[in-house]
């Protein structure tokens, strides 16, 4: 599981890509200490040695969704 830290992300042009399958995602919302979180879960391929297990768990809260929205704007020109 991850929580995304804006002070660290960083661009990175890469030699290689590749388009990944899609998967099953579910999201929960939730608060600790009156601080709202949004988290991403995703369960893999369905051939998975343990099929519905959570492969990842990605977190957000408001900063985090605010600068990937904006991010997600200029790169999509939406």
């Amino acid at each position: 599981m991850a929580q995304i830290d804006i002070n660290t992300i960083k661009k990175l042009d890469k030699e290689h890509y590749s388009v990944h399958e899609k998967v099953v995602t579910t999201y929960s919302v939730f608060k600790v200490d009156e601080k709202k979180y949004v988290q991403f879960d995703t369960y893999g391929k369905s051939s998975r040695e343990i099929p519905g297990k959570i492969s990842q768990s990605i977190q957000i809260d408001k900063e985090s969704a605010i600068y990937i929205v904006d991010m997600l704007r200029r790169e999509f020109h939406i």
